[in-house]
């Protein structure tokens, strides 16, 4: 079995890079974009298993990467979570309703984020899509 590929979209340097080292520690393959329009191209060629997507990045939100990947038939039902600092009154049942399966909080916690990962991976996107996990 080959290991899950998992692009990282995020525009903080020592965000992607503490992501970078955990995943490939822990044997991921791990795919960088530092900005939405380069993740979506990622995306499109390389097609991960898991898309892990910075919701405030400049020029294009996480919420405008998402709008792509749900309207692409090839990354349709790729499982995308929204990694943000911002998880207010309302900010679920957003993320939700833009099509994330889930949410990861900022800052990432080393000790759990793979463990959180591997939950991912493991569970189906549409049972989450529908916001009844998040």
């Amino acid at each position: 079995m080959s290991a899950a590929r998992i692009l990282v979209i995020e525009d903080n340097t020592h965000n992607i890079e503490l992501v970078d080292y955990l995943l490939r520690a822990h044997g991921y393959v791990s795919l960088l974009a530092r900005d939405g329009l380069h993740g979506i191209r990622i995306a499109r060629a390389q097609r991960p298993d898991l898309i892990l997507l910075d919701i405030r990045m400049p020029e294009m939100d996480g919420f405008a990467v998402i709008a792509a990947i749900r309207g692409d038939p090839a990354l349709r039902t790729t499982p995308t979570i929204a990694v943000t600092a911002s998880v207010m009154n309302g900010d679920r049942q957003r993320i939700a309703a833009a099509g994330f399966d889930g949410y990861l909080r900022k800052p990432i916690e080393p000790e759990t984020f793979i463990d959180e990962i591997e939950r991912f991976l493991a569970r189906p996107a549409a049972l989450d899509r529908v916001g009844q996990r998040l």
